[in-house]
Order: C-alpha cells, then structure tokens, then sequence
C-alpha cells in the first residue's frame, strides 16, 4: 500500500499551533491501526495556506506524485482541508481518483453512495460560506480597528518613519527618522519652491548617493512621486486612501477624500499649505505635460525607431517651425534605464514625414516594385519548366532507388548475402528514399509559394490603383491613417532611412490578412536604394538615403484599420 498523508491549515496563527501536526498525527494514527505504513516524502502538508486556491506547494506535490501513479490511497482527516469549494473538491478528488488513487477522509468517509456525494456537495457548500463569512467578519474587525485608532494600514512604514518593533501594527509605535525626514522635507522645498522637475528630483538623489526606500533597488521617478503625494507627510495616518482593481489593467486610483479614514496623528514632516502647493503643481504639470501636446502634428508619431540603440523616437520642438524626431535614450538615463546617451543626430521632422510619404506614394503608383520585392525574398521568378524538370529529375531518382530495393531483395532470397548485410544496405537505401521524399516536399511547397506570390501580386496591384487615386489631395488625417495602414516602423540609423512596409494581400485589403515584407532591421538583407532628400536647418549637412529591405514572407492575423 502506497500512502500519502496530506493536511492544512489556513492562516500562520494556526501554522505555529502545530495544527498541521495534530492532523498529521491523527492520520499516522489511523495508517499503523488499518497495518499501513507510509514514508517521509509521502507526507505532504500546507502551514498557513487559505483551502480556497488551489496553489499550494504541499498539495501540487501531491498531485504531481498522483499523477506519477505512485499512490494508491490519500489520507486527509476532512474535505475542507483539501479545497473549500465545492468545484475545487470535486476536481481534486476526479484527478486524484483517475490515477488509481484513493482519497479517504477520517471525519466524513466517503462512498459512491448518491446520498454521501449529495453530503459531500453540501458540506462544500457549507464551507464556502463559513469561509465568506470569516473573511466578512476579519473585514468588518479591521475596519474598526482602523476607525478606532488603533490598527496601521500599512506593515512597511512610508519613507521617512519608523515602527516600534515590538509593535509594529501600533500606531502609538509609529516615530520618524530624522535623516529621512529631512530628505523628504527637502524634495517638498525644492519642488515647491524651487520648482524642481520629478526627474531633476530624482536625479538630484542619486548623485547624492541617499539610500533609496528599499534596499537593493535605485531611486525613480514613482517612488519620487509617491512621497509628494503620501498625506502622511502632514501629519495624519489615513486608511482606504487607495482603491486597487485585480485582474487585467490593474491600476492604483485615489478615492474621494470624504472615503479616507482617519487612523491616528503622527509627528508632522511638512506644512499642510507646502502640500497643497505640490499638488497644484503636480496637477498643473499633468495637464501640460509632453504626452498632452497636440500643438505639433507627426506624421510619423510612434512608427519612428533609432537604429543605432533600438529604442523608440518622440516628437520635439526646439522652436516655433523646428520639429524633430529624436531617440529616448537621449533624454536622460532616467528615461532609458541605461547608462550611456545615444549617439545618433536629430531627426528633423519635416523632411522625415515628406521623405516617407513621397517613398509611399512611389510605392503606390508603381506596385510592379512590390511584385518584384515579393519574387526577390523567396529566390526569384520560377518558371515552369525548370519546375518540371525538377519534378522529373526527382521522380527518376525515387524509381531507380526502387528498382535498387528490388534487386537487394532478390540477391537476399538467392542466398548471395547474409541478413546482416541485407538489412544494412535496405536501410541505407531508405535513408535515401527519405531524402529524396523530403526534397519533393519542399519541392510543392516552393510552387505552392510561388502561386501565392503571383496571386499577392496581383491584388496588390489593383489595391495600388484603387488607393492611388486621391493621394495628392489627402489631408494630413487621411495620409496619417494611410502610413499606419502600410508602414510597420520607420527605422532611421546614421542618416541613412529604412522604412519597413506592411502589404494588404487583397485588393480591398480592409479586413485580410496581412504580409510583412520586413525582416528585422539590423539583418544583414539585400537593399533598394530609392530617392535621397537633403537634411533641412538644423541639423548636419548630408543625406538621407531611402533602402527597401525585403526579408522573409511572415503571415499574421493583424488587421488593417478603416480605410483612406
């Protein structure tokens, strides 16, 4: 008899009970009274793990062992202790009983009996709701606590304050740290008064060298703005400040202050009126921050990457007319999260956005260059006739091969070879035969490739006709939705441009599937060298040379927007 034992206990309080221990010693009990004996590594069990998830280190042992088939029988003292759901009992015990294990439970036997699994399903029940119930009760106990004072919100003190260790959920125990007080009244004086930047903060705090919050990690833009956001600075603890969503997207959201609950007053690090003021500022600075300027219009926006580092470019005015497209990593480190600054030249930003839509509009009004760049990345044009030739060549091969098989076999039978010597040479010419077989494949599916090639050919171009028409009176909105219809990323390296296009494979190409002609930028891919166009003011003499890098054909699933 394989036996496994498994036991749990939900919360830590009762893990330092010895819960575990007494259930454990309930079953060993049980095991030496029926002659069952059972080995240390069949012991499973889950200190201070709530029944209703599923992971749990001690039960997904058992379950892979379980699964292993090397269990014949699982000792546990009740079902709640295997899951507390109803769902989740009866999908244990089903996976459990599949492997030929099975599950005995000491305080409520089970049987197939339809009236012990209709109990079953009602002790589930029951335990669901004793488990809402005790998490509703904890709730209802911890908001009074907050209410009266005496409960912190928080295990980890903020920034700038310490807990009484003997203590550490008093908020009696809460006392600041000096040192990191004055760091804290600091960044609230020169924001404020200084009008520093969150970055200049940030900044300012690494060349310092001050100690971050948490040990091991770097000081950064949110913690910066956590700190100027926390109340705690003026002197109140508060509850419920903050309202996190589970699930995709989650976020952080402030909830109304009439929400927030008042715990206790701790020593004050700044003024009420100094708060006020760094959050008007904040505020003011949210609304006319970079990301809310529509002022200048890009063509390109979000479509332009530097070739040099791979990162992304943003838009940038230096003055009135001067707009340039310039790489992230030249902004600061902050930004970047690196600990050097791009070497690559800015951008400007008219000739790009002209540059591009002029290489598009070619591309539009001559689609033969599309049907050659299509051709290209799959070894050229295959005509007929070398296909054929092809074909035969391999198909005379397989047929000599057989008529090889065929004579091995009957030297074998006339006694000219041993069966050692039959068989080595059988296998070889099989090998052979697989060999040939696999080119043949490749074979159709190189001519199944060139027939989709001619046929992409052809909807491309009544595509091109069908969007060429109007392209010297589209608006700026019509030529932006037209480049992010057909172009997947402008990459710009050095003064040299390459522009990675995405072509519709229908001439309406509105809700097809998509080709992309682009391999990633920095392969090494043969180029089309197209019109070059002169930087403008600003910036350094020299060109910009446009290159067409078609890579491998990759199908996707990505569909186009509306259309132009």
């Amino acid at each position: 008899m394989r036996l496994a034992l498994y036991a749990r206990v939900s919360t830590q309080r009762q893990a330092q009970a010895d819960g575990v221990a007494q259930q454990l010693e309930r079953l060993q009990a049980h095991a030496q009274a029926q002659g069952w004996t059972v080995t240390a590594e069949n012991i499973f069990r889950d200190d201070g793990y709530s029944g209703a998830s599923l992971k749990r280190p001690g039960l997904e042992r058992l379950r892979d062992r379980a699964a292993l088939c090397a269990l014949d029988r699982v000792l546990i003292t009740a079902p709640d202790r295997l899951a507390r759901q109803y769902v989740h009992q009866v999908l244990l015990l089903e996976e459990l009983t599949t492997t030929g294990c099975q599950v005995e439970f000491l305080d409520r036997p089970m049987t197939r009996d339809p009236h012990d699994q209709l109990l079953l399903q009602i002790r589930g029940a029951v335990a669901e709701y004793e488990r809402s119930l005790i998490a509703e009760r904890m709730r209802r106990g911890r908001l009074h606590k907050l209410q009266s004072g005496v409960l912190l919100p928080w295990t980890r003190p903020p920034y700038g304050f310490r807990l009484d260790p003997e203590r550490p959920r008093d908020p009696a125990g809460v006392h600041q740290d000096e040192a990191e007080a004055a760091v804290v009244a600091m960044l609230f004086a020169l924001y404020a008064d200084e009008h520093d930047s969150l970055f200049g903060l940030t900044n300012k705090l690494r060349c310092d060298a001050i100690t971050p919050p948490h040990a091991g990690r770097r000081w950064n833009v949110t913690t910066v703005r956590h700190i100027l956001t926390n109340p705690v600075y003026t002197g109140q603890i508060y509850a419920g400040r903050i309202q996190e969503s589970c699930g995709p997207g989650t976020s952080r959201r402030i909830r109304p202050r009439e929400e927030w609950i008042a715990v206790a007053p701790v020593a004050a690090v700044v003024t009420q009126e100094q708060f006020d003021r760094v959050q008007d500022r904040l505020a003011q600075n949210r609304q006319f921050a970079r990301r809310n300027n529509t002022a200048h219009p890009y063509l390109l926006r979000a479509l332009v990457s530097c070739g040099v580092c791979g990162l992304s470019c943003t838009g940038r005015c230096a003055s009135p007319g001067y707009c340039y497209y310039q790489c992230r990593d030249k902004l600061s480190a902050l930004h970047s999260h690196r600990d050097t600054i791009c070497p690559a030249r800015l951008i400007p930003a008219a000739q790009l956005d002209a540059m591009v839509w002029a290489d598009l509009c070619q591309m539009l009004t001559h689609p033969e260059t599309i049907r050659l760049a299509l051709e290209r990345a799959h070894g050229g044009h295959w005509l007929p006739q070398e296909l054929q030739a092809r074909r035969n060549t391999l198909r005379h091969g397989q047929a000599s091969l057989q008529r090889q098989v065929e004579r091995l076999t009957e030297a074998y039978l006339a006694g000219v070879m041993d069966l050692a010597e039959y068989q080595r040479r059988r296998r070889d010419l099989e090998q052979r035969e697989q060999a040939l077989a696999g080119q043949e494949r490749q074979l159709e599916a190189q001519a199944d490739r060139q027939a989709e090639i001619v046929r992409l050919g052809l909807n491309v171009e009544q595509f091109c006709q069908r969007v060429s028409q109007g392209l010297e009176q589209a608006s700026w909105e019509q030529k932006r939705q037209l480049i992010e219809w057909l172009i997947a990323r402008v990459v710009v390296t050095n003064g040299e441009v390459e522009i990675r296009y995405v072509i519709p494979t229908s001439p309406t190409g509105e809700a097809d599937r998509f080709c992309h002609l682009r391999s990633h930028h920095r392969a090494a891919v043969p180029r089309y060298q197209g019109p070059a166009l002169r930087h403008g003011d600003g910036c350094h003499a020299g060109e910009l040379a446009v290159s067409m890098n078609f890579g491998p054909l990759v199908l996707t699933n990505s569909g186009p927007p509306s259309g132009v």
